[in-house]
């Protein structure tokens, strides 16, 4: 099947300005991140033509696989991760990724914090759980904010912000309940440790981002909307892609 990815792009950015002019916010306040993860190489290579240049992906494995080369031949290009992250895979995480947004215990802050290097820091977001038992994140916000001062006590992490994924439901109430979660404990982050950027808000996906962003969003994360369906147990092999050229 065909995929417009360059046409996927210009629509999101169509409907972020919309969502903004809305909520009385100015379309820079929003970063879209283009979220690659079970896509191809050159699905990747055809976001960026179309001016993606933050990326976001689950799998360590994967990415390293995807993008050997990639910010080498495409500057400017930055790379997150937003899966669940296993200690065993920290080593290689902090070296491919300029910023995890998926930490979500105190462990992983310190295996993070022993393994990032002061050439190289790397950017964390703490995740928020929505409510939900099958997802990741600090489920309550008293253990979240010890994770800030965990956070906080490693020089080589670098606070900036926080991460969400609303609840898989078509309630619309629901979600933005989960948004506003997110900045209201950010609003308490400030307070409580306030020599530290917390400004990143990461919320809103396909089908919720342009709620998230009435919310207060700064950065969505766009697979769908841009990449189309994923491919079937997350292979990588090449799409048909039209309207974007390829090196």
């Amino acid at each position: 099947m065909s995929v417009d990815i360059s046409g996927g792009v210009a629509a999101v950015g169509e409907r972020i300005t919309a969502a903004c002019i809305r909520s009385g916010r100015k379309t820079e306040e929003v970063r879209l991140m283009g979220v690659s993860k079970f896509q191809s190489r050159e699905a990747a290579e055809a976001a960026w033509n179309a001016g993606i240049r933050l990326f976001g992906e689950s799998r360590v494995q994967e990415a390293t696989e995807k993008f050997e080369g990639f910010r080498e031949e495409k500057p400017g290009t930055e790379l997150h991760l937003i899966g669940t992250l296993q200690r065993n895979k920290a080593k290689a995480a902090v070296s491919l990724f300029d910023c995890v947004e998926s930490v979500d215990r105190d462990e992983l802050i310190e295996e993070l914090g022993k393994l990032a290097v002061s050439q190289r820091p790397l950017g964390v977001l703490l995740e928020l759980n929505a409510g939900e038992s099958s997802k990741s994140g600090y489920r309550a916000e008293g253990d979240l904010f010890r994770g800030a001062e965990k956070l906080l006590a490693r020089p080589n992490l670098v606070p900036r912000g926080l991460m969400i994924m609303a609840p898989y439901t078509d309630d619309a109430a629901l979600i933005r309940r989960a948004f506003r979660s997110l900045v209201q404990v950010q609003g308490k982050l400030e307070t409580r440790f306030p020599e530290a950027d917390w400004s990143c808000l990461s919320m809103g996906m396909s089908g919720d981002f342009e709620i998230a962003i009435e919310e207060g969003s700064t950065l969505v994360r766009i697979g769908t909307a841009i990449f189309g369906e994923r491919r079937t147990g997350g292979s990588l092999t090449k799409g048909s892609l039209t309207g974007a050229s390829l090196p």
